[in-house]
Order: structure tokens, then sequence, then C-alpha cells
């Protein structure tokens, strides 16, 4: 019959040593981030440039709610 139990002389190599877990967490978070990162940029060949377009977007939109009247100064239209 055969032996279940490793070799006696190699037990102490085939130990593998749990990390630290403060690394651990800090390896998940990192892991956690590249692939939120990847998933933003998927299909999207220069994301630096589509990041730039947003910020242009909202201070756009910034720009355009800070410069409309907020009173019924404009035109107004009557159906009769």
């Amino acid at each position: 019959m055969g032996m279940c139990l490793p070799c006696l002389g190699g037990a102490a190599e085939d130990i593998v040593e749990t990390p630290d877990p403060e690394l651990r967490r800090r390896q998940l978070a990192e892991a956690a981030e590249k692939r939120q990162m990847d998933a933003n940029a998927r299909g999207i060949k220069n994301p630096q440039s589509v990041e730039q377009k947003k910020k242009r977007q909202e201070e756009l939109e910034k720009q355009t709610a800070n410069s409309v009247p907020t009173a019924g100064g404009g035109l107004r239209w009557q159906v009769g």
C-alpha cells in the first residue's frame, strides 16, 4: 500500500506561510483598484483623454448653470 503522507524530508518545504494581515489587506485593495480601473477603461483606447473630456464637460455645465438667469427675465410663449 502507498503512503498518503508526504516524505518527512520535504515536509518543511511544502509549508506555505500566510502574509501579514495588513499586507494582505493592502494587496487586496490594490488588486480591487486595478480591476476597477480596467473595467472603467474597457473598450477605451486613451482613458486620459476621456477623463479630460469629462472634466471639460463638467466645467461647461457649471458655466452654463451660472450664466442662466434664475428669475423670469426670459421670453415666454403663450399658446392662445
